[in-house]
């Protein structure tokens, strides 16, 4: 056996995911890749709509099967009496629910924090919403999007002429993901902490409330004190990072673009000289940080001035040599022929089905942070649709096959 594939400080929890997207299934992801057994709910006959996103083929994307791998999948109908009773059942045998429904929508269908709390008074309840359960926007609905332009972030993105963009990713999702699982962990060890001296914690401690907006606006930095502070109002830089320089992309001859980051002090200096221009290196109105960011115009053009001669490997090497930290800008491609990836197993290789057709040796990526030496390996992709519903309503709570179907089959399937 793999020692490696032993590594499960998880194992001995149990997780219920009530979640669908991004935000709530990449918690689960994150608890379940590290050994916890992750029972992931979906909707009758359509499932988790993440199914269908980025479909190119077949009936169950890529993007699901990276979400949700190392769970198990059950059709629940939550509409249903019989549904939301083997909910509670579930709750009886699980240590954490995660759920990232419209604050509101557990308490409507009768399963709000109190009710399962009462079937299980140590169940750790984490919560995800768009501005969080409590305060004058928590009822409103609004995706990762609408998050990150309320957090301030999407304000920083993009070219300081043209309208804020996004990033590639549903980076507002994934972070709170991220907010969320942390705060199960932090909620466990409390939990066990206590023990024995008190038999559960308080409800209060064991509801974690995950906004989108507040994860996103916990990544901003200074955003706020300097604004306090200095009345300052940051803008978008493009490439650039504020009041940081120089560090941008640069162009070079061959057509690909690198990324140097030559701001500190120090490195500034060998950075200079390493483009052939001792002169910068020397003035001294660009000694300081700030003062290089005053002038950041008349750097950025000697840089690129000077990569635009060279190749991008010539770039970096000459970079490299004088210990100036610069990097290529991956693709996808790039990324699963880097040896550094491949060296830390970070990008795993598994046949997948579309639902149609296997897709042969399929690159997925690896387990962070790594543990063991190299990243843990992924156990199993995103399982199909109720793939695992008669294994967990009928070994885990003993339901008959009348039971199942009452619980997972739709309301309309079953008129």
């Amino acid at each position: 056996m793999n020692e490696q594939a032993t590594i499960a400080p998880l194992s001995s929890i149990r997780v219920l995911e009530l979640g669908n997207y991004i935000a709530a299934p990449t918690a689960g992801r994150l608890l379940a890749d590290f050994g916890a057994e992750v029972i992931k709910v979906e909707r009758p006959v359509t499932g988790d709509e993440l199914r269908n996103w980025r479909l190119k083929k077949g009936s169950v994307s890529m993007l699901y099967r990276t979400i949700n791998r190392n769970k198990k999948s059950v059709v629940l109908d939550l509409r249903s009496d019989a549904g939301r009773a083997a909910v509670l059942d579930l709750v009886r045998e699980c240590d954490v629910l995660l759920e990232n429904f419209r604050p509101g929508t557990l308490e409507k269908w009768g399963l709000g924090p109190e009710v399962l709390s009462e079937a299980n008074p140590d169940l750790v309840i984490t919560r995800i919403s768009a501005f969080g359960q409590t305060g004058p926007l928590s009822q409103r609905p609004g995706f990762a999007a609408v998050a990150e332009a309320f957090s301030g972030f999407r304000n920083l993105v993009g070219d300081p002429d043209r309208a804020p963009v996004r990033v590639g990713v549903s980076i507002g999702d994934s972070i709170a993901g991220l907010y969320a699982a942390f705060g199960v962990v932090m909620a466990l060890f409390e939990r066990d902490k206590n023990r024995p001296e008190t038999k559960s914690l308080p409800l209060d401690h064991r509801v974690i409330d995950v906004a989108l907006h507040e994860a996103m606006f916990s990544m901003m930095e200074s955003l706020i004190p300097d604004h306090g502070a200095y009345g300052e109002t940051r803008s978008r830089t493009g490439g650039r990072m504020e009041g940081i320089a120089p560090s941008n992309a640069y162009l070079c001859a061959d057509g690909a673009s690198i990324v140097v980051a030559g701001n500190g002090d120090g490195i500034y200096k060998r950075y200079m000289q390493a483009i052939g221009r001792p002169d910068l290196a020397d003035d001294p109105t660009l000694q300081s940080n700030q003062q290089r960011w005053e002038q950041r115009e008349l750097l950025d053009a000697a840089i690129g001035q000077w990569s635009a001669t060279l190749d991008s490997a010539q770039a970096l090497d000459i970079l490299d040599t004088a210990g100036v930290p610069a990097g290529p800008i991956y693709t996808a491609a790039d990324i699963e022929n880097e040896p550094q990836y491949q060296a830390r197993n970070m990008i795993q290789h598994l046949d997948v089905s579309t639902g149609e057709e296997t897709l042969k040796n399929v690159g997925f990526p690896g387990i962070v942070p790594v543990m063991g030496g190299t990243s843990l390996p992924i156990r199993n992709l995103g399982p199909d649709l109720g793939e695992h519903t008669d294994w967990v309503l009928g070994e885990l709570l003993g339901y008959d096959q009348d039971q199942i179907h009452d619980a997972s089959a739709s309301e309309k399937s079953q008129a």
